[in-house]
């Protein structure tokens, strides 16, 4: 063996130990201790348990399952002595893990999992997995080590809206097997809006008939959208049926994952008003919307209804409507809370109805937020009487906050202060970082929308503002609004990585984050999505391309913030851009017909999309 081949086998050895060395595990657990050895996997392995609760049975059938996908067979010996995983539940419970913590130590002879709790075992089957390391080899190998982990907060959650894209229950299941994968405990489901109704009501037929479906429509919401013809057929859409729902609660449960239902009332309402128009101030017929336009935004948080698509607050067949379908959501879902919306209710048609303008003034509400508030406060009244907990958009503070209600933050973090301030409980998830239908990278290579949020943002988020006691937040979320996700794929590509970092935060130790550890772990998991066939969003390896005006000269300034990048650009119309110029410091964007290309590399190869803009729409990204 020559010299060069054997310097070649030293470095894959070498590569392979450090690999197995590090772990890559999203969220980072609170202590990692490796130490000498490995464990290594046989083609069969066994499993020895003294515990029979059904919920760690289950998780443990999971993890089997996933061990025979690679390759590894599996079953129960109580007297295995060697290459076995021994899993328990404490006998002593352990305070300092609590409910959703576990113990997992890993040796050459077996990998022990405890916890106090079967949420505990799940967790710690998790991380087992993510300990696997992602290699094209017959062997499969763990460094040997001693974890230590809990989360940091008891609600960690994602939301997604089911009403502006319609997702199968099989595409449900697979979005909260990944949700799961990282540790995320509450499921969100955005059930009901102005594109369509998707929760069988069997009070109230008509939602399912005539509020979950619409015209088909292409193409991105707002004006290219034509509102529905006369006579046009609905045919988009569709609704989970209850014993549906009873079953995808299932599958959540065995997951670790309690699901938080949302019927988004008193606006966001017009698939309600299609069935049942006599709901409305105007009880005039209204259409499910195909995402045409029927609002007009003023860019400060104002806007107006173009259609009516508010319940009417001053009628009492509405708290009937909302009774009896929040009688029959809190029988399908055990979780403690349910979700009203709450949000973005227009009280235009309001204020300009005599009667509501006359019921107002006989029971002395002074305006409309008043109004909303009395609205607010009945809905919560309905839900505590089913036994529930409520919890609204940060809107429901507005007028007054009902007794007992829990707020989730949005419109920044202002909400979930006062709310807190007050002694409510809070769920943080503002845009400002917890917003994953916003651009994630150059508005070249992704569907344009209005804001931007990147990885590196959404890492920084904190979910308790230091004039708040932390007691009163349960924790944080992310939110993934469809309108321009019309795929479960896609849905993955707008929802990871940017969920691995609100995972990180969410379950990590605050004084743990580190985002250059965090960027090496995420590219892994990446590696794990690609293996796994399944869209996540690299954009995060892009340049950043920001332009300015240095008295009357273009400057244009390439940022990657991915250790070990380097950065190549051009500016005069050549191309590939690897033979360009490697980007030191800001350089002019000289006048002319040109195009700046940029793209990333490491080690001499691209790791991130080509950047091809015109001058023209750099200059635009001047700011005034």
């Amino acid at each position: 063996m020559n010299l060069k081949y054997r310097l070649l086998v030293f470095l894959l050895i070498l590569g392979f130990q450090f690999s197995i060395a590090q772990h890559n595990i999203i969220p980072v657990p609170v202590n990692y201790e490796k130490s000498n050895g490995s464990f290594v996997f046989q083609d069969e392995i066994k499993f020895k348990t003294g515990n029979k609760e059904i919920k760690s049975l289950k998780s443990t059938q999971l993890f089997q399952n996933y061990l025979t996908n690679l390759g590894i067979s599996s079953s129960f010996d109580k007297k295995a002595k060697g290459n076995f995983i021994s899993i328990d539940l404490n006998k002593k419970k352990n305070s300092a893990i609590g409910k959703e913590g576990y113990i997992l130590e890993v040796n050459d002879k077996s990998i022990a999992l405890k916890a106090n709790d079967p949420a505990g075992i799940f967790n710690g089957l998790q991380t087992l997995k993510q300990l696997i390391p992602i290699v094209n080899s017959r062997t499969i190998e763990i460094q040997s080590c001693k974890i230590v982990d809990y989360p940091r907060f008891a609600w960690r959650g994602l939301m997604l809206d089911v009403s502006r894209h319609f997702f199968t229950v099989d595409e449900i299941k697979s979005y909260l097997d990944k949700m799961s994968a990282y540790k995320f405990n509450v499921f969100h489901w955005h059930l009901t809006d102005d594109q369509g109704w998707r929760i069988e009501i069997k009070s109230y037929p008509k939602l399912t008939e005539v509020g979950a479906w619409r015209v088909e429509r292409n193409g991105t919401f707002g004006e290219g959208r034509a509102a529905p013809k006369e006579g046009e057929k609905a045919t988009y859409g569709g609704f989970y049926s209850q014993e549906q729902i009873k079953d995808i609660v299932r599958y959540a449960a065995d997951r670790n994952i309690t699901i938080v239902p949302e019927i988004d009332v008193p606006g966001h309402s017009m698939a309600v008003l299609a069935a049942y128009p006599e709901l409305s101030v105007q009880k005039e017929s209204k259409y499910v919307s195909p995402g045409n336009k029927f609002s007009e935004w003023y860019g400060d948080g104002t806007f107006k209804m173009l259609i009516e698509n508010t319940l009417n607050p001053i009628d009492e067949n509405v708290y009937d409507f909302i009774d009896k379908v929040f009688t029959e959501v809190a029988q399908l879902f055990p979780g403690d809370y349910i979700h009203m919306g709450g949000d973005e209710a227009y009280h235009g048609y309001w204020d300009e109805n005599p009667e509501v303008q006359k019921f107002m003034k006989k029971h002395k509400i002074k305006n409309s937020h008043e109004l909303q508030s009395y609205f607010v406060k009945r809905v919560e009244k309905i839900i505590s009487s089913k036994g529930k907990k409520m919890i609204g958009w940060d809107e429901i503070l507005e007028g007054g906050l009902a007794d007992g209600a829990a707020v989730m933050s949005w419109r920044g973090m202002k909400g979930g202060i006062e709310a807190a301030k007050m002694g409510h409980e809070v769920v943080m998830t503002p845009t400002t970082y917890a917003y994953l239908d916003y651009m994630q990278g150059d508005v070249t290579v992704e569907n344009k929308i209005y804001a931007s949020l990147s990885l590196e943002k959404t890492y920084k988020f904190e979910p308790v503002p230091d004039e708040i006691e932390a007691k009163y937040v349960l924790g944080g979320q992310g939110n993934l609004w469809t309108e321009a996700v019309p795929t479960l794929q896609f849905a993955y590509y707008m929802t990871y990585p940017r969920a691995f970092a609100i995972a990180e935060t969410l379950w990590s130790q605050k004084k743990d984050k580190n985002w250059d550890d965090f960027v090496r772990r995420t590219e892994e998991n990446m590696i794990r999505f690609d293996r796994e066939g399944d869209n996540i969003a690299k954009a995060v390896f892009d340049p950043i391309v920001t332009v300015y005006k240095n008295d009357d000269v273009v400057m244009c300034k390439l940022e990657n913030n991915i250790p070990g990048t380097e950065i190549y650009y051009s500016i005069d119309n050549t191309y590939p851009v690897k033979f360009a110029k490697k980007y030191t410091d800001p350089f002019m964007i000289p006048a002319g017909n040109l195009k700046l290309h940029t793209q990333t590399f490491r080690e001499g190869k691209p790791i991130g999309h080509e950047l091809i803009i015109n001058r023209e729409d750099l200059v635009k990204r001047i700011k005034k």
